[in-house]
């Protein structure tokens, strides 16, 4: 067995092996960046080595620089995780070549898959159903658009490298092609440093179904059943669940079979996923399935598969590794109940889901459900990685019972500091189409991202809420223990006057007033409206007891007192967060009117405008790589361009002026 693991990776994944090798009692190296130097993984292992940088190319995907660390260390394995180079063939061989276990399959069976199209050529010998596909690198621009119309629009544009939706665009229309190839090809380069692309038939609506797949040195492949990971942002999946709901006997029994056709025809061994495409079903048929590709690797979903199936995939990754054999396949048993993991990430999806980044001074969820996350109570979300910062997973004994169980986890998840998708989750997994089974790819488009993405606690449960939360913190201020008691703004020494306290939520301003008599709430006021016959039947600065117009609700809260004062109420609404006062002003407020500003910490990658172009609403001004993406950052107004501040290649805060526009005369 392994002795000591080294986990080229950082953050949720590598945790969850620590967590598993913890039981085994393997001893675990982290190896970790500048920006990640007091990150949880980092504390959780046994030993750490400092790769230094901040950017994956400083740090997590410099090959020798690891290999090293694992030699240091006296490690005998390296564990990739999902991400960085956990499908990259140079690594896996520089890791073999060092006379180290690689935890995964071969160098050749990486190289193979990690070419999407040769991917698609092997599967075609073997009999594998795919969709029509190009290959577009190397093709001047009538070439491309000659392939592309051979397939069809509407096409996808993908990166041959890589995965996790980077490299991907959808086209319409010829007239959308060019830009998407150079931006696929952009995206994909810097992400995989492979520009590699294709064209392939875009189906819609459609089904993303994959099936876990298990080979061994003793020449057995196994599926260990399927999952569905259909709700999906930007080609990257959020909400993925075990078993799928779409398939039926015939069409799943097929779908097993492929995969294993697929994995048996390159070899495979350790932890693979085979992915396909589920289209809609025609007249008098079952939906049709296309491979798509082979993931080398674990993938971010796998929890789900564990808790329908009661396997430790990662122990298993680690016997096959070492000569173990995988089950046989009537060994790994039917699919008990129903799994759904919902992947929590620091972004916005009002704002085109903008990334968000920097401290999270609270992070909680309720028990009763699986926790794969970067962060225990506090931690940093950071500009250079993915902004996924947790999972979190139920099961129950069918997938309505689940889908609401997961719900309620989520809406009561205290995330402080940072804007999440949690929302636009919970409303994702209540939503009478997803619970009927019509969660596919057009899911988030069909039911508008705005619609989903709006707070859960708004209306009568947010008045309610603040005014929960402007007494606990009365309750706080009044409190022995207090560190630091101070007099809150709108506080009042006059036992007739009402108090006041003033927060803001979702960028809105909530004031409430209350008043006591002779120890008992005698009223209370959320911006301008009397609340009906408000009583408070018990509190402190944890916990409110409130009952107004005969409606009692409990609310548990959570005051931080830091750079701000974020004070955190869940009630029976969801968890909602409120700012006595704000961290940052605006930026747009700090800038002259016309200016373009960086919304959040990035590099530009283009810069498409020069001092005196003129341009409209609307133009794209330049692109900016930020968390692993490009955002496209366009002009608000119409004008003449005046400053350019930035250059291809510069790093910028957020808040920095980039360019300003003057008004036409």
């Amino acid at each position: 067995m392994i002795e000591r693991l080294l986990i080229a990776n950082r953050g949720e994944i590598a945790r969850r092996i620590m967590r598993t090798c913890r039981e085994l009692g393997i001893e675990t190296v982290a190896v970790f960046s500048d920006a990640d130097a007091d990150g949880a993984f980092v504390h959780d292992a046994d030993l750490a080595v400092a790769l230094g940088g901040n950017t994956p190319a400083e740090s997590y995907l410099r090959i020798d620089a690891i290999v090293e660390a694992a030699q240091r260390t006296g490690a005998d394995a390296v564990h990739p995780g999902y991400g960085f180079l956990a499908e990259n063939e140079a690594f896996a061989r520089a890791v073999t070549e060092a006379g180290l276990i690689f935890v995964g399959p071969s160098p050749e069976v990486i190289a193979v898959m990690g070419s999407k199209l040769e991917a698609k050529r092997r599967m075609a010998d073997a009999g594998v159903p795919l969709l029509p596909s190009q290959e577009l690198t190397g093709l001047d621009r009538p070439e491309v658009e000659a392939a592309v119309a051979e397939i069809g629009y509407p096409v996808l544009i993908k990166a041959s490298a890589g995965g996790g939706g980077r490299g991907m665009r959808i086209v319409e229309s010829p007239a959308d092609l060019a830009d998407a190839v150079a931006g696929a090809a952009r995206e994909a380069t810097s992400a995989f440093g492979d520009g590699t692309i294709y064209a392939e038939r875009y189906v819609s609506p459609s089904r993303h179904v994959e099936v876990q797949i298990f080979g061994d040195d003793h020449g057995r492949v196994v599926h260990f059943h399927e999952r569905e990971c259909s709700i999906q942002r930007r080609h990257q999946k959020i909400i993925e669940e075990a078993p799928s709901p779409s398939l039926d006997d015939a069409t799943r029994a097929a779908l097993h079979d492929a995969a294993v056709t697929a994995g048996r025809a390159i070899g495979y061994t350790n932890a693979g996923t085979v992915e396909f495409l589920l289209g809609p079903p025609g007249p008098g048929r079952s939906a049709q399935f296309y491979f798509l590709e082979v993931n080398t690797r674990l993938q971010v979903e796998h929890p789900v598969t564990e808790e329908v199936l009661g396997f430790d995939l990662v122990r298993l990754q680690l016997e096959v590794a070492v000569g173990g054999a995988v089950p046989e396949q009537g060994e790994i048993g039917p699919v008990e109940g129903h799994a759904i993991e919902a992947r929590l990430y620091a972004e916005d999806p009002t704002r085109d889901f903008l990334p968000s980044t920097g401290e999270v001074v609270a992070f909680s969820v309720p028990d009763g459900v699986r926790l794969d996350t970067a962060i225990d109570d506090r931690g940093e979300v950071s500009q250079f990685y993915d902004p996924m910062m947790a999972k979190v997973i139920a099961n129950g004994p069918n997938r309505t019972a689940t889908a609401r169980r997961l719900a309620a986890a989520l809406a009561g998840t205290v995330v402080d500091g940072i804007v999440t998708n949690r929302d636009l989750l919970v409303r994702t997994l209540r939503h009478p189409e997803f619970l009927g089974d019509r969660g596919d790819s057009d899911f988030l488009s069909r039911n508008g991202v705005a619609e989903l993405g709006r707070p859960l606690v708004e209306g009568d449960d947010l008045a309610v809420s603040a005014a929960a939360a402007a007494l606990a913190v009365q309750f706080g201020r009044r409190a022995a223990d207090r560190h630091t008691p101070s007099v809150a703004t709108g506080f009042r020494n006059i036992a007739t006057a009402p108090q006041r306290r003033t927060f803001t939520v979702d960028e809105r301003t909530v004031e409430v007033g209350y008043l006591f008599r002779r120890g008992r709430l005698a009223s209370l006021v959320v911006d301008g409206d009397e609340l009906a016959n408000p009583r408070l039947l018990s509190g402190s600065v944890d916990l409110i007891d409130l009952e107004v117009d005969g409606i009692r609700r409990r609310f548990d809260v959570h005051i931080v007192d830091g750079h701000r004062r974020t004070v955190s109420v869940v009630g029976p609404a969801g968890a909602v967060t409120l700012v006595a006062e704000p961290r940052f002003a605006e930026p747009e407020a700090r800038v002259d009117p016309g200016s373009t500003i960086a919304t959040m910490p990035g590099t530009i990658a283009s810069v498409h405008v020069a001092p005196g172009d003129t341009v409209a609403d609307g133009d794209v001004l330049l692109v900016m790589e930020a968390m692993k993406m490009e955002l496209a950052i366009a002009a608000t107004s119409s004008g003449v361009v005046a400053t350019v501040a930035v250059a291809a290649g510069d790093s910028v805060e957020a808040g920095a002026v980039l360019i300003t526009v003057d008004e036409p005369t």
